[in-house]
């Protein structure tokens, strides 16, 4: 009988809490769903917040973080507003909204936001940082340059500063002083890719094209995935004759990015040059469809047809030119021999005395001659310069504001992380590239006897929610929460703690689930999936609080023993060990990591998850090449990513 008033007792904790509008209880939940980048989840826990105490700042400059992180700037500068009106003195709040307004264009906005934050932290070397760069987009260049100085000034050692100099010092047109900063900037940080493009742009503006070959190879090594980067030394090696190189970089621009205009063309331009003209012409198509009436191309793929022997579609293409530039004279020629081959004189002869008339206006002086140039702008429709390579017309480098903000949340954490614990869910294991069941023959008891609303399954990769979906699950906790008030005996009331347990597990809401899974050990203490569950919680809950500087150590033990019951409950159970095999690699005690993984591929030889864990425990334990070959195995089991990381440890 005790028991029954204790189940009901804690099965009622939840609703009291709920009922109160535990306020602190919703921030601090929607801020792990946040850490989590569960974003449209926060933002209904600080909607309820915000319901609950308006007043409070807090909700609403959380929220503003999740809309931030939905790319929706606008939403997100309206909420800072609010929770700037409730509490002026939290400086993070002044540098998000700066960051809305940078995307939405609003640079005087975001420079009345960073002076705030200034005047309030003047040694953040960041918020100087993004002000400056705000005022070169303003072209504000006297009162940056006073900032820079003042950065210089302060953090003499701040490459960045220079490389932002450099930009001022062009803009002014000084290349000499941009080329001081530049390299100043490189003797104190060789490794910033941006400012190597920033000095090979210089080198190719001013035709040293060996310099600029050498120069965009250090910043591709560095970025190896900015495409422009490849399609500016191209032209580098191109010039320098290294058409093998040339070609190699236009290649390598197309796999990044196989839909780039200039890598297409000019790619076709150097096939042409090399007479590998069926080849060309699959480029200059391509073009074609981006772009069908590049006047450019269609010239350059009517040559190519002309001289592969496919005159009417040569004619076609000649015919398209002409139609826009009736006094394109080559466009005349070639067309007119291409009527010729076919037979079709009269043709032949009404181009041909264009071409004649036009002879002699040269002559007379008539005709203006146009001027050749090395290569030509993307926008130059210029048909003389039809052979000459293509360049963007503005080929700027693109400097990223400092921000805590900036990329996902997860990549504060570390730069490869392990696959996440399995736990119970409502939603269904997919990796993304292959599904399946998930199977434990403890939950397919617990579903057959519980017959549950829905059915429980296992997973370690659920989905981010969207708005309808989430609100299905506070549905779903809703009516468990009635049941609950109406049941009469303890095995149903149990099996309604379970199912709301997962469900908040599923909103991310662990610290109510824990409480529902106490709850029910009370009642089953030999339930090994409500010791698992539990320890996926308090896992959770731990890594969101050490993210926060909260300690967490005392939980771990916590989080071990349960799993140690877990598994004493269920021993033929792969997940088990996998999750705790986890835990320890996350304590880098990574002896005990790989003999649970071990344990768990004895279980089960295709455990993907396992495999790709093993490994990194095994690299991050020096030993690489078999941390090499389970990554490899991972890989082949539908972990994808496990490539990127191979070829990252095998460099």
């Amino acid at each position: 009988m005790s028991k029954k008033i204790n189940l009901i007792l804690f099965a009622l904790l939840p609703l009291v809490a709920m009922a109160q509008f535990n306020t602190d209880r919703l921030i601090m939940t929607g801020r792990s769903a946040l850490y989590y980048e569960d974003y449209v989840l926060s933002i209904q826990y600080f909607n309820q917040a915000i319901s609950a105490k308006p007043y409070l700042y807090e909700p609403w400059y959380y929220r503003g973080v999740a809309k931030f992180y939905l790319d929706d700037f606008v939403g997100s500068e309206s909420d800072c507003s609010e929770a700037i009106e409730r509490n002026p003195y939290v400086n993070g709040i002044f540098e998000l909204r700066a960051l809305c307004r940078i995307h939405t264009h609003d640079y005087t906005g975001a420079i009345d936001d960073y002076k705030r934050s200034i005047k309030n932290d003047p040694d953040n070397q960041g918020l100087w940082y993004n002000r400056v760069l705000c005022r070169i987009q303003q072209k504000d260049y006297k009162n940056a340059q006073l900032d820079l100085d003042t950065i210089i000034g302060h953090w003499s050692n701040y490459a960045k500063a220079y490389s932002i100099r450099a930009d001022v010092y062009i803009a002014k047109k000084d290349t000499a002083e941009a080329i001081k900063s530049l390299d100043k900037s490189l003797e104190l940080d060789a490794y910033d890719g941006e400012v190597w493009m920033q000095r090979a742009m210089i080198s190719l503006a001013r035709n040293k094209w060996k310099e600029a070959d050498g120069f965009l190879s250090s910043a591709i090594h560095l970025k190896p995935k900015i495409v422009n980067n490849y399609i500016n030394r191209a032209l580098a090696r191109y010039k320098i004759n290294n058409l093998r190189g040339a070609m190699s970089d236009y290649d390598t621009a197309l796999d990044f990015d196989p839909n780039n205009f200039l890598a297409h063309y000019n790619r076709g331009l150097l096939r042409t040059q090399v007479g590998d003209d069926n080849r060309a012409i699959y480029d200059f198509n391509f073009v074609l469809k981006l772009e069908p009436d590049n006047l450019m191309a269609l010239f350059n793929r009517a040559l190519l047809l002309d001289k592969t022997g496919d005159l009417k579609g040569a004619i076609r293409d000649y015919s398209s030119v002409i139609k826009t530039f009736p006094n394109f004279w080559t466009g005349l020629q070639n067309r007119a021999s291409c009527y010729r081959r076919l037979g079709y004189t009269k043709q032949a002869e009404l181009d041909e005395f264009k071409i004649f008339k036009a002879q002699l206006n040269k002559m007379y002086g008539i005709q203006r001659r146009w001027s050749k140039s090395e290569i030509r702008k993307k926008s130059d429709q210029n048909l003389d310069k039809y052979s000459m390579l293509v360049v963007a017309d503005e080929d700027n480098v693109e400097h990223e504001y400092s921000s805590e903000y900036r990329g996902r949340i997860q990549d504060k954490k570390v730069e490869i992380d392990y696959q996440p614990l399995y736990q119970l869910s409502y939603l269904k294991y997919n990796n993304g590239v292959k599904s399946y069941e998930a199977y434990d023959k403890n939950l397919e008891s617990l579903n057959i006897s519980f017959k549950p609303i829905k059915e429980i399954c296992i997973t370690c990769n659920p989905k981010t929610l969207d708005e309808s979906e989430s609100n299905k699950y506070f549905a779903l906790i809703d009516t468990l929460s009635k049941r609950m008030t109406t049941t009469k005996t303890m095995v149903a009331e149990s099996g309604l703690l379970m199912q709301r347990a997962v469900a908040y597990s599923v909103i991310q809401n662990f610290e109510d689930a824990v409480a529902d899974l106490n709850a029910y050990i009370q009642v089953d203490s030999t339930s090994s999936l409500a010791y698992w569950q539990r320890a996926v919680c308090q896992s959770m809950m731990n890594e969101f609080r050490a993210s926060q500087g909260l300690g967490a150590q005392m939980k771990v033990m916590s989080i071990i023993s349960d799993f140690d019951k877990a598994i004493s409950l269920n021993k033929q159970c792969a997940y088990l060990y996998y999750n705790r095999a986890n835990i320890y690699a996350q304590c880098k005690e990574y002896g005990k990591a790989i003999e649970d993984y071990n344990t768990a591929l004895k279980l089960d030889k295709n455990f993907p998850e396992a495999y790709y864990n093993r490994g990194l425990v095994e690299i991050f334990n020096n030993n690489q090449k078999s941390g090499i070959q389970d990554l490899s195995k991972a890989g082949e089991l539908g972990i994808y990513t496990a490539y990127s990381i191979i070829k990252k440890y095998r460099k």
